[in-house]
């Protein structure tokens, strides 16, 4: 059977791709950040899920994967990461290191750990990207710009990795249905107390246009186990795509934004994300 190491998976959409694969015949290692969430997600199926404790900003951790991963490895799914929010003049210096070092050099360190493994199987790996990895919203700078470097990461590994025979997959969601969305408004109430108090009177219509836009798009949500199916698809069909784009609302967002002069793209963001 393949296998195939999956990070982030405690929760969300990681762990709904650990479940998927492992119900469709993949032994899955998921790497989770606690026992409790490893106990967890391999009670899922105990039979095709096994766990290993990785944070992805951990040097130790990444350097214990070689132990701790099977011979043979078909894939991995990159997919831990972190979201900071605020605008670009109040997001500090060590917000910008946390957010780049779980988003973009944690997934790089973990795929460069498993890329001989990937040699030798003719393998896959596969990026969780976000629409965001195309377009940048205000107020989300920092997400973004980690998302569009992932992008600009996986595109060079795709093109120095093919003759080897290993391909690189991204895969965008939108909004997605889990604990993230869910405690968006928590997560705002807390960029929002972090600011300086002439930053809050600055951008204060900008946290209330995001604020009043959370409702909506936690409705517009899709399911993980749609972004979990489009990654099966991903590292099981002959020819990959270099990138998926989840769901039809998003691949037209994606198609007619990114294909709009930058004035016009830009103010149709801010009135959508209910900026002044």
């Amino acid at each position: 059977m393949p296998a195939a190491l999956v990070t982030g998976a405690g929760r969300g959409i990681g762990r709904t791709i650990a479940e998927h694969l492992a119900g469709a015949g993949w032994d899955v290692i998921a790497g989770v950040r606690s026992q409790r969430d490893a106990d967890a997600v391999v009670a899922a199926n105990p039979a095709r899920i096994s766990s290993v404790l990785l944070d992805v900003t951990d040097e130790a951790h990444i350097a214990a994967l070689d132990a701790a991963l099977p011979s043979r490895l078909d894939a991995v799914v990159n997919n831990a990461g972190i979201a900071v929010a605020g605008p670009m003049e109040s997001v500090t210096s060590d917000d910008w290191r946390k957010q780049l070092d779980v988003n973009v050099i944690g997934q790089m360190a973990v795929t460069r750990a498993v890329l001989p493994r990937l040699r030798e199987s003719h393998g896959r790996v596969v990026f969780i990207s976000s629409v965001n990895g195309q377009l940048s919203f205000p107020l989300m700078g920092a997400y973004c710009a980690s998302k569009f470097a992932l992008e600009a990461a996986a595109a060079a590994l795709r093109m120095e990795v093919q003759p080897f025979g290993v391909g690189v997959v991204v895969i965008e969601p939108a909004q997605t249905d889990t604990d993230m969305w869910h405690t968006a408004p928590e997560m705002v109430a807390q960029t929002e107390a972090a600011m300086t108090t002439e930053h809050r009177t600055l951008y204060s219509r900008h946290i209330a246009g995001m604020k009043k836009r959370i409702p909506l798009s936690q409705k517009m949500a899709v399911a993980p186990a749609k972004v979990a199916a489009v990654v099966e698809h991903a590292l099981t069909t002959r020819r990959p795509r270099a990138r998926y784009v989840v769901g039809v609302g998003p691949k037209v967002q994606a198609a007619v934004m990114t294909n709009l002069p930058a004035r016009v793209r830009e103010r149709v963001l801010r009135v959508v994300g209910g900026q002044p």
